[in-house]
Protein backbone atom coordinates (compact mmCIF):
# COMPACT_ATOMS: atom_id res chain seq x y z
CA UNK A 1 0.00 0.00 0.00
CA UNK A 2 1.59 3.23 -1.20
CA UNK A 3 1.58 6.01 1.38
CA UNK A 4 2.75 9.57 0.73
CA UNK A 5 2.73 12.37 3.31
CA UNK A 6 3.49 15.90 2.16
CA UNK A 7 4.50 18.68 4.55
CA UNK A 8 6.25 22.05 4.67
CA UNK A 9 3.73 24.33 3.01
CA UNK A 10 2.65 27.69 4.33
CA UNK A 11 2.34 31.39 3.61
CA UNK A 12 5.33 33.10 2.01
CA UNK A 13 5.94 36.50 0.43
CA UNK A 14 6.71 36.86 -3.28
CA UNK A 15 10.39 36.18 -3.82
CA UNK A 16 10.59 33.95 -0.77
CA UNK A 17 11.45 30.27 -0.43
CA UNK A 18 9.95 27.08 0.95
CA UNK A 19 11.09 23.47 1.10
CA UNK A 20 8.41 20.82 0.87
CA UNK A 21 8.92 17.25 2.04
CA UNK A 22 7.21 14.00 1.12
CA UNK A 23 7.65 10.93 3.31
CA UNK A 24 6.98 7.73 1.39
CA UNK A 25 6.32 4.09 2.26
CA UNK A 26 4.77 0.96 0.77
CA UNK A 27 7.18 0.52 -2.15
CA UNK A 28 10.89 0.20 -2.86
CA UNK A 29 11.79 3.85 -2.65
CA UNK A 30 15.43 3.69 -3.76
CA UNK A 31 14.65 2.28 -7.23
CA UNK A 32 11.59 4.44 -7.87
CA UNK A 33 11.22 7.65 -9.78
CA UNK A 34 9.29 10.31 -7.88
CA UNK A 35 7.53 13.48 -8.88
CA UNK A 36 5.61 16.54 -7.75
CA UNK A 37 2.38 18.03 -9.05
CA UNK A 38 0.23 20.96 -7.97
CA UNK A 39 -3.34 22.16 -8.24
CA UNK A 40 -4.43 25.79 -7.98
CA UNK A 41 -8.03 26.63 -7.03
CA UNK A 42 -10.38 26.08 -9.95
CA UNK A 43 -7.67 24.57 -12.14
CA UNK A 44 -6.52 21.13 -13.12
CA UNK A 45 -3.48 19.29 -11.87
CA UNK A 46 -0.18 20.61 -13.22
CA UNK A 47 2.98 18.51 -13.35
CA UNK A 48 5.90 20.23 -11.63
CA UNK A 49 8.89 17.94 -12.06
CA UNK A 50 10.43 14.62 -11.16
CA UNK A 51 13.54 12.81 -10.06
CA UNK A 52 14.92 9.50 -11.35
CA UNK A 53 16.34 6.78 -9.14
CA UNK A 54 19.88 7.95 -9.97
CA UNK A 55 19.09 11.46 -8.73
CA UNK A 56 18.79 13.20 -12.09
CA UNK A 57 15.91 15.65 -12.29
CA UNK A 58 13.53 17.14 -14.82
CA UNK A 59 11.08 20.05 -14.59
CA UNK A 60 8.33 21.90 -16.33
CA UNK A 61 9.85 24.87 -18.14
CA UNK A 62 8.24 27.49 -15.88
CA UNK A 63 9.85 25.91 -12.81
CA UNK A 64 13.39 25.55 -14.17
CA UNK A 65 15.92 27.59 -12.25
CA UNK A 66 13.55 28.20 -9.33
CA UNK A 67 12.54 24.72 -8.17
CA UNK A 68 14.87 21.88 -7.20
CA UNK A 69 13.86 18.29 -6.48
CA UNK A 70 16.09 16.06 -4.36
CA UNK A 71 15.79 12.76 -2.51
CA UNK A 72 17.14 11.07 0.59
CA UNK A 73 16.86 7.32 0.16
CA UNK A 74 17.87 6.64 3.77
CA UNK A 75 14.82 8.61 4.90
CA UNK A 76 12.46 7.55 2.10
CA UNK A 77 11.83 11.24 1.51
CA UNK A 78 11.67 13.44 -1.56
CA UNK A 79 11.96 17.23 -1.37
CA UNK A 80 10.88 20.20 -3.43
CA UNK A 81 12.94 23.34 -2.81
CA UNK A 82 11.11 26.39 -4.14
CA UNK A 83 12.87 29.73 -4.56
CA UNK A 84 11.84 33.09 -6.01
CA UNK A 85 8.21 32.21 -5.42
CA UNK A 86 5.49 33.99 -7.36
CA UNK A 87 1.78 34.46 -6.58
CA UNK A 88 0.97 32.07 -9.43
CA UNK A 89 2.80 29.32 -7.52
CA UNK A 90 -0.07 29.30 -5.02
CA UNK A 91 -1.50 25.78 -5.04
CA UNK A 92 -1.82 22.52 -3.17
CA UNK A 93 1.33 20.50 -3.83
CA UNK A 94 1.33 16.71 -4.08
CA UNK A 95 4.04 14.10 -4.47
CA UNK A 96 3.67 10.84 -6.36
CA UNK A 97 5.49 7.62 -7.14
CA UNK A 98 6.75 7.61 -10.70
CA UNK A 99 7.69 10.52 -12.91
CA UNK A 100 4.29 11.69 -14.13
CA UNK A 101 2.80 13.24 -11.01
CA UNK A 102 -0.30 11.05 -11.17
CA UNK A 103 -2.27 9.52 -8.27
CA UNK A 104 -2.00 8.04 -5.74
CA UNK A 105 -1.05 11.23 -3.94
CA UNK A 106 -0.78 12.13 -0.31
CA UNK A 107 -3.05 14.67 1.35
CA UNK A 108 -1.12 17.55 -0.20
CA UNK A 109 0.33 20.66 1.39
CA UNK A 110 -0.91 24.20 0.76
CA UNK A 111 1.49 26.84 -0.53
CA UNK A 112 0.26 30.43 -0.58
CA UNK A 113 2.42 33.18 -2.06
CA UNK A 114 1.10 36.60 -1.11
CA UNK A 115 2.20 39.92 0.33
Amino acid sequence: QVQLVESGGGLVQPGGSLRLSCAASGFTFSVSALSWARQAPGKGVEWVGGIYSDGSTYYKESMKGRFTISRDNAKNTVYLQMNSLKPEDTAVYYCARGGSGTPPWGQGTQVTVSS
